[in-house]
């Protein structure tokens, strides 16, 4: 019977696909320590978005917490994270030294292996990326990234395993250097038969020894069927997690898969009790975080729309942030769209974060009205290659709008002519700012920008979600506020159905559950357009008004100052993208209705111009 090996990914996409990664560190270290001890001796801990999360939402330094892990582990432990290859653990792609630097650290703070990986599968990213892992003395898992096709598009190519088998050719060619290989699908969207091919086709192509390790979603539902598939064809390893962070948008659980194993020609070398042992532990450790509903289900919809799991909710968790999640159906529906016209890259961070903010843009914006900035670099050539050619209207608007020119030169060359990027530009940006310049502090400043800044003042804000908080924040939305004076209410009866509420002025749609009242969904009322030529509703002049629900994090102008027709007034945070807003016509500015730092939602008024 063969042993198949596993690696727990729970303190990494675990946590990534069910919590938007924003997680203490206290609480999960000591059952990392369990798990350990129950026989565990392969984890994924960092990395991913995990690295820049530490900074944004848990005001962590993701640095002190790989020194932690690996003093809980252990020297003999495989601790993996996950890379881009030129993005390294960012959305942005890097210059060479910052590249080199990534691993260099990754090594000093007790890091053993990296999955490197690049969502367009373009092999100039992987190889630079690569070498400097193999460099900092790390083991190197180059990855094949994966992802399904939305039926119904012609592509006959791209996402075969003929495409998966010519990618790995070309970075074997290439001369790599690799201690493992990764066939890697974010979203869960890969058919069991395309695993199986692909995996088969690889394990005769490469040297005979060579680790096949396997990663998937259950997000669609096939996890278990396309881990099964991957075995059969010889995978060495498979990634799995346990619960609370298994199954939907996560990995398939640990019990889950050794249970499938039964009776057949393979099994999972574990302790089956003792692992029930330490999931019991980590459910309660986990208890008080908050986990969205989306998290674990399974969702049909998926294999149409590729959103990576671990990409999902940390994507409804700033909807939550940001008043829109009653917009979220209708960006997974746009997905489809955008993935098809932009050249078929895999649906994996960065580029899922791209489709998915393209896919945000034509929802709130009207279809293709608004080219994001990192989608319309993306089909321009600047992140590399796309597998197929993007769609050449969306190359014209994405020209027009980017004022970039499309091209194909090597992203490494391009980023290093760049003066905003690099390791002498982040020491200016921290002694700007009086910060010690440690070569950590210059990755933080380099990965992170003005928010990894901000941790490294302690200014930064707290943005855990935490289920008493949640549960708080539901019950202030839907009790009106009444008189000081004024007499307890009774208790309404239990009752069921939906209902508007307004609360500050603002309205939302509550849906209560039949027989318990509970809150089961509260969404803003999305207003009403306003008719051309009508009058604004408070205040003299015209109103500026907000297209998408978001954070104010600039404003460019102050009460007096003259204005011209399209001019940038405000900058809109919405989806880790910064977007600005124009001034509808020339004029004075007459009054600012938000503060920088203010929630708004779309039809918001954000400023009067007379």
């Amino acid at each position: 019977m063969k042993k198949i090996k596993f690696m727990d990914v729970s303190f990494r996409d675990g946590f990534q696909s069910c919590y938007g990664a924003r997680v203490k560190t206290d609480d999960f270290l000591p059952v990392l320590e369990a798990a350990v001890n129950a026989g565990t001796d392969n984890f994924e801990i960092g990395g991913g978005a995990r690295f820049q999360s530490l900074y944004f939402y848990c005001q962590e330094d993701a640095f002190d917490m790989m020194d932690r892990a690996r003093e809980v582990v252990g020297p003999d432990i495989n601790l993996q994270t996950l890379a881009r290859g030129a993005n390294v653990v960012g959305l942005v792609s890097q210059s060479r030294d910052i590249i080199d630097l990534h691993a260099r650290m990754f090594k000093k703070h007790g890091i053993t292996t990296i999955r490197n990986f690049d969502a367009l599968m373009d092999v100039r990213n992987i190889a630079y990326s690569g070498q400097c892992i193999h460099n900092a003395g790390l083991k190197h898992q180059v990855v094949i990234a994966l992802m399904g096709l939305p039926p119904g598009l012609k592509e006959t190519y791209c996402h075969t395993p003929q495409f998966y088998l010519d990618k790995l050719k070309a970075i074997l060619d290439a001369g790599i250097p690799y201690d493992s290989v990764a066939f890697k699908d974010a979203s869960g969207t890969t058919t069991p038969a395309v695993v199986y091919e692909s995996i088969k086709g690889a394990r005769k192509m490469l040297p005979e020894g060579t680790v096949i390790e396997f990663h998937t979603h259950d997000t669609a539902g096939m996890g278990v069927a396309c881990n099964f598939a991957a075995i059969e064809a010889g995978a060495d390893i498979i990634d799995l997690a346990m619960a609370p962070v298994s199954g939907g948008t996560a990995e398939v659980d640990i019990l889950t898969m050794w249970h499938r194993l039964r009776g057949t020609d393979y099994t999972l070398d574990i302790d089956h009790e003792k692992i029930m042992e330490v999931e019991a532990m980590f459910i309660d450790h986990m208890d008080k975080y908050y986990m969205p509903p989306e998290a674990k289900e399974v969702n049909p919809v998926i294999p149409f729309s590729p959103m990576p799991g671990g990409a999902l909710t940390a994507n409804t968790q700033m909807m939550r942030d940001n008043n829109s999640l009653h917009l979220f159906p209708e960006v997974i529906r746009n997905m489809r769209d955008v993935v098809a016209k932009g050249g078929y890259g895999s649906s994996v961070t960065p580029v899922s974060q791209f489709y998915f903010q393209q896919a945000f843009a034509n929802t709130v914006q009207g279809p293709w009205k608004k080219i994001t900035e990192s989608y319309g670099k993306m089909v321009l050539g600047y992140f590399g290659k796309t597998p197929a050619a993007p769609d050449p209207e969306i190359v014209k608007l994405a020209s027009e709008q980017l004022g970039l020119e499309p091209t194909t030169e090597d992203v490494h060359d391009i980023n290093d002519r760049n003066p905003e990027l690099g390791i002498e530009y982040n020491k200016k940006m921290l002694e700007k700012d009086g910060l010690p310049l440690s070569e950590e502090n210059i990755f933080i400043s380099a990965t992170c920008g003005a928010k990894g800044i901000a941790f490294l003042k302690g200014d930064g804000p707290l943005g855990i979600r935490y289920k008493a908080d949640v549960e708080a924040e539901a019950a202030k939305k839907v009790m009106p506020k009444a008189p000081a004076n004024a007499p307890a209410a009774p208790a309404p009866k239990s009752s069921s159905g939906n209902y508007t509420v307004t609360v500050d002025g603002r309205a939302y749609n509550v849906t209560v559950a039949e027989g318990s009242g509970a809150v089961q969904s509260i969404a803003p009322v999305t207003p009403a357009p306003v008719a051309s030529g009508s009058a604004a509703s408070s205040g003299d002049g015209t109103p500026v008004e907000s297209a998408m629900p978001g954070t104010v994090i600039a404003i460019e102008v102050e009460v007096g100052d003259t204005v011209n027709e399209g001019d940038d007034v405000l900058v809109i945070e919405a989806m880790k993208m910064e977007s600005p807003v124009k001034a509808p016509k020339s004029g004075k500015v007459i009054s600012i209705e938000v503060s920088s730092g203010d929630a708004i939602a779309s039809g918001d008024v954000l400023m009067y111009i007379g």
